[in-house]
């Protein structure tokens, strides 16, 4: 009898897992009925394998893709501070790029993709977009906290026919939502660490007849672990739904994130070496504030159909006000004016309108039941870009400007944007899903520019096609093969066209990118005791986008081009194994762990007035391994995981320059081992304490040496910090 209330507690608690629910899942309110020892047997499962998505998820056809799903509360981890390589530490292949502080953006790649504000994904909220212009500047510059999400769902590029036509793929954070059972409930998750680190999260959600709303405020502060690193950061966020019928639903959300960093400022090799933790900038700062409203409507006609239409905006700036140089030009007192340099001001206004219709209908074929989903996006953006404003000669963050700006452009987009695929079951076990995607649209730039000698584009045309097959064989109920090929289009942008600050050149040549992601693997569970995932792929990338740090004469500057075609192929691994498991304790080891092989297939740059190949070159940023290792042990409420994490050694540039520049901006970024030690405890089903150390040997590293903002140069992440983390329900 105790065996089967066990086994009910988890069925039910499982199929009410999206429900509102913090690390705890406080859904398990609704088990009063059972003892309180069942209770806390239900709560306290913090060790799980990677979860996958249905081959069908709402209108998505998710089936022969390569998917992910990481179950928030199951993360022993520091959130608060968006540590990247523990939150995918199950994710094989994710390049985490630390670059704007703790807890701000998180910057994060795939198969050897550039990680910069992971703009090669589309990424969502709520199946929201929160890139912020996909065809002017595609970074994501909205920043929730992770307390807010119940899950993150990752799908790689060959879903891009689905979602858009980015080399990435899609990732999709999903918030936390109002529990069904309950009019009011309301959680605190606090955190407090190193570097002066405090955040607070406080939500609310309920339902009430057939109306349900879910909110939260947060507020995050830290010093930094580096001089000169301050972050604030805000979020608010309501979600308001109403359900009409049991066919028809409606949601409307508002979502919105601010943030203030002090921009420490780059290193050089001498200077990383010294001391990583100091600053060579105390007068930059940067800020981006989004908004993000949306309302969609859902509808089932019959249990064959389902149609959603979401209309969405990202409405808001980017600001920046910086001494701009690299890290061996010092910003110091002028003695003749007893006043430092004026400042750069570059103001970003973001304006982008989304609609999206997306329709999914299943039919049958003799006694196979298949799925065709089809849709359409249309995009209105706006972005404002005014750059070169001279600034004050003060210290904080002022954006006033004297004069006008050097640039003051407007970038306009109008695209359509059409999909459909159709998952085609042969046999029972096995389907096919061809796609096809067409895009339609131009992009166009007016205003007035200076200091360009070259001309600039004013007109960009986005008028491709792409195709794509996925297929699945079904070994049995828990394996699966899977595999498949999409193309991707990556289309000049005009952050591509126009360089931020006097650093940066752009070649007036740009060509736009191609090429196409392909994959085979297998996955599922043996004995429920290995669950695994390992994947073969290869990416190709035509007219790749990179960037050389050029010299002419006392002169630097980093010059963006067409460096060539790179083809990356690479085996990512998942495999989680329980080594002990009953009632009380349970004990697993897991590795994630990628090996990458890219090279550039072809490409020339000019090195020191020469024309040289950089055929066979590794491509930037691209490690040869990514691994990242752990055990997990729970004894009773007691859970620990230990997480050791290797990226092997990168280079900055295509021409693979291995003795570092004087300015720091390329050179090899040496690979490191990071080594994780954090805890849960499940006091009872309303409070959790998280606590943890990140980093614990004190490693000094850094991921990469940007080329674009923040400034060329070393980066360093950070040392040893501890953090503790009190979430209370109610």
């Amino acid at each position: 009898m105790g065996i089967r209330i066990v086994l009910f507690v988890f069925i039910f608690s499982t199929a009410i897992k999206s429900t509102f629910s913090q690390s705890v899942n406080t859904q398990e309110d609704t088990l009063r009925f059972v003892s309180e020892e069942v209770k806390i047997q239900a709560i306290r499962e913090n060790i799980r394998p990677v979860q996958k998505l249905k081959e069908v998820h709402g209108t998505f056809i998710i089936s022969g893709r390569k998917n992910e799903v990481i179950e928030m509360h199951t993360i022993a981890g520091n959130i608060t501070e968006k540590t990247g390589r523990q939150i995918f530490a199950k994710i094989p292949g994710v390049f985490v790029y630390d670059m704007d502080g703790s807890g701000n953006q998180m910057n994060i790649s795939t198969r050897g993709l550039d990680p910069h504000r992971t703009w090669e994904y589309n990424i969502r909220q709520n199946n929201v977009i929160t890139n912020t212009d996909l065809y002017a500047y595609p970074a994501s510059h909205y920043n929730a906290p992770m307390e807010s999400y119940s899950r993150i769902e990752l799908i790689r590029g060959t879903a891009g026919l689905q979602y858009g036509s980015q080399f990435g793929g899609m990732i999709n954070y999903v918030t936390k939502t109002a529990p069904l059972d309950r009019e009011f409930s309301m959680e605190n998750i606090s955190s407090v660490g190193s570097n002066g680190l405090f955040s607070n999260y406080t939500a609310a959600g309920g339902t009430i007849g057939k109306f349900s709303y879910y909110t939260y405020y947060f507020n995050r502060q830290s010093e930094g672990y580096r001089a000169n690193g301050r972050s604030r950061a805000n979020n608010q966020f309501v979600s308001l739904g109403y359900r009409f019928s049991e066919k028809f639903n409606l949601k409307t959300e508002f979502a919105r994130s601010i943030y203030i960093y002090q921009i420490p400022g780059p290193l050089t090799d001498s200077m990383f070496a010294e001391n990583p933790r100091q600053s060579t900038r105390s007068r930059n700062h940067y800020s981006p504030e989004i908004y993000v409203p949306s309302i969609t409507a859902e509808w089932t006609p019959d249990n064959k159909t389902m149609v959603t239409l979401t209309n969405s905006a990202i409405i808001g700036q980017r600001s920046i006000v910086q001494f701009v140089g690299f890290a061996n030009r010092p910003d110091i007192i002028n003695p003749a004016t007893n006043q430092y340099a004026n400042r750069q001001v570059d103001i970003d206004r973001y304006k982008s309108y989304y609609t999206e219709l997306r329709v999914r209908r299943n039919y049958h074929l003799g006694s196979l039941q298949n799925v065709v989903s089809a849709g359409f996006t249309y995009t209105n953006n706006n972005t404002h870009r005014r750059q070169q404003g001279k600034g004050t000669t003060g210290s904080d963050y002022d954006l006033s400007v004297e004069g006008p700006f050097g640039r003051d452009l407007n970038f306009k987009t109008r695209n359509i944007a059409a999909f459909v695929e159709n998952m085609i079951r042969i046999t029972p076990s096995w389907s096919v899903t061809p796609g096809f995607r067409v895009e339609n649209g131009v992009s166009t730039m007016t205003g007035t520019t200076r200091n360009i000698n070259y001309p600039l584009f004013t007109e960009i045309n986005h008028q491709f096609p792409l195709f794509g097959v996925n297929s699945e064989w079904k070994i049995n109920e828990n394996n699966r093969i899977y595999g498949g090929f999409s193309q991707a289009f990556r289309p000049v942008i005009f952050q591509d066209i126009i360089p931020p600050d006097s650093l940066n050149i752009t070649d007036p040549n740009l060509k736009n990118a191609t090429g196409y992601n392909a994959e085979i693997g297998v996955s599922g569970s043996l004995s429920n005791r290995l669950y695994y995932d390992i994947t073969a792929f290869t990416l190709r990338y035509d007219n790749r986008i990179g960037t050389q740090l050029v010299t002419e004469g006392t002169r630097s500057y980093l010059y963006k081009t067409n460096t060539g075609a790179t083809q990356t192929n690479g085996l990512e691994i998942y495999a989680e194994y329980v080594l002990h498991r009953n009632e009380d304790t349970k004990v697993a080891i897991h590795t994630s762990t990628s090996y990458f092989s890219g090279r550039y297939l072809k490409g020339n740059l000019v090195i020191n007035g020469e024309n040289r190949s950089i055929e066979g070159n590794r491509p930037e940023s691209l490690p040869e391994i990514i691994t990242r290792n752990g055990m997990s042990i729970r004894y009773k409420a007691f859970t620990t995981s230990l997480l050791y994490s290797y990226v092997s050694e990168t280079f900055a540039d295509p021409a693979n320059t291995v003795v570092p520049s004087p300015t720091g901006a390329v050179g090899l970024v040496p690979g490191y081992g990071l080594l994780d030690l954090n805890f849960i405890i499940t006091v009872s089903k309303n409070i959790v304490i998280r606590t943890g150390a990140n980093n614990l040997l004190d490693k000094q590293y850094f991921t990469k040496r940007p080329t674009i903002y923040p400034g060329g140069g070393i980066w360093p992440s950070d040392g040893r910090t501890l953090n503790l983390m009190v979430a209370l329900s109610i």
